[in-house]
């Protein structure tokens, strides 16, 4: 195992014993990763149908053409379950309280409790954003958008805690101040109280509501300006628990050393930090003259084999490097199929659910390259050594499988952990 990864993985000595304090000497054991500690997440909008109450392919959007079948979402959640231990579902406040008062809470629930079920970490996206805003807000004073922007963190940060511990609490916030494609009330409030004071004001209240809650500020513009604006923020004591970088890579792979000179530039703070939203594309590349990628409309992107390849080829170097990296804590695909945003072939399977290189590509690097499997055997002191990736292990001896969670730095082997069988 190469030692750039040694900061991902854990020594222990485990003794185990039976119900009347006897070693289990000679003994075997097998020991297997079924959950890394590393956030290897996607987005996961898809487990919004898959857990619909609705009949999906029974409600149609022209009359004449069929939404999927709940099965076509359910066999896409299977896939992204086979890879990924974190997921993003949307919050955008236009779309999850679309009129005053009716939020889509229900929705949210069911699809995030389905993932906690499948041992997936959840986040949520996002609690504050000028863009996908609520349209309601406009009726009211800046004062009362403030309250009601802060009344709706604490409400949504209370009521799914337990179940979403993860948020972006405040997204794109370099831009938001001067936003001009449309008129909008965070856009409002952020010119008037100024960047640092807006994000203080949405991290407390989410803080307050959820006190151990990971919380993130988050954004695509990775300038000096958001390195000032974070070194602001925590200056001002803004809660920030992990750094949140964009990558939206539709107009060509950055490269390694982009990459390794971004994760240098915002290591500084020393925060953990969360690569969430990440896209390359395996079809023809945006145009670089392109500066806000929205402009781009096309009638069809399609994906291709080359692309595909070269795909494959560049989640996978980018995974290694960030995975090395000590401060990188998740990493997330912002599209699981092609089409999802922009109408991009950004996806890891294709728009019919069939799989892309770049799938076997990520499963292969997080359940075989990274994985910790094999069988031990205890000495006369009913001792192992195990040595592995830090994670959720199962450990089976004599016929009984028992949970363990290897976590911690460095060589810790001389302390023991007992565990009675």
């Amino acid at each position: 195992m190469s030692s750039s990864l040694a900061h991902r993985k854990a020594v222990k000595k485990i003794r185990f014993i039976d119900i009347e304090g006897n070693a289990l000497s000679n003994t075997l054991v097998h020991v297997k990763l079924v959950n890394h500690q590393f956030l290897f997440g996607c987005g996961s909008f898809d487990s919004l149908p898959a857990t619909s109450e609705a009949d999906m392919g029974q409600s149609n959007v022209n009359h004449d053409m069929k939404m999927p079948e709940k099965s076509f979402f359910e066999d896409r959640v299977n896939k992204w379950l086979e890879v990924f231990n974190f997921g993003t579902l949307p919050f955008y406040w236009g779309r999850f309280e679309p009129k005053e008062g009716e939020i889509l809470t229900d929705s949210r629930m069911r699809a995030a409790k389905m993932l906690q079920k499948n041992h997936v970490k959840v986040k949520g996206h996002p609690l504050c954003w000028h863009t996908a805003c609520a349209d309601w807000l406009m009726d009211y004073d800046n004062a009362t958008i403030l309250q009601k922007q802060l009344d709706r963190i604490y409400r949504d940060v209370t009521a799914f805690r337990g179940v979403i511990d993860i948020w972006d609490v405040i997204n794109e916030v370099v831009i938001m101040p001067v936003y001009d494609r449309y008129d909008n009330a965070i856009t409002r409030i952020c010119k008037e109280l100024g960047r640092v004071r807006l994000v203080k004001e949405v991290f407390d209240a989410a803080k307050s509501a959820n006190p151990d809650a990971t919380l993130l500020i988050n954004d695509f513009n990775l300038s000096e300006s958001y390195r000032i604006l974070i070194d602001g923020c925590l200056n001002a004591g803004v809660p920030i628990t992990s750094i949140g970088i964009q990558t939206h890579q539709h107009q060509g792979y950055m490269g390694r050393e982009k990459l390794e000179d971004i994760l240098e530039r915002f290591s500084v703070f020393g925060l953990p930090l969360h690569f969430t939203e990440n896209t390359l594309i395996s079809g023809d590349l945006m145009p670089k003259d392109i500066v806000d990628l929205n402009d781009y409309q096309v009638d069809e992107w399609p994906s291709t084999p080359e692309g595909e390849e070269r795909q494959k080829k560049e989640w996978s170097e980018m995974y290694h490097i960030l995975f090395e990296h000590p401060l990188v804590e998740a990493v997330t695909g912002w599209d699981f199929a092609d089409g999802a945003w922009l109408g991009a072939p950004s996806g890891l399977i294709r728009k019919d659910n069939t799989i892309k290189p770049v799938y076997h590509e990520l499963k292969r690097l997080i359940h075989e390259e990274w994985n910790t499997e094999g069988d031990l055997r205890t000495d006369e002191n009913g001792n192992v050594i195990l040595n592995g990736f830090k994670g959720e292990y199962e450990i089976t001896l004599k016929g009984r499988m028992v949970n363990f969670t290897l976590d911690g730095n460095g060589d810790s082997k001389d302390d023991v952990i007992e565990i009675t069988v």
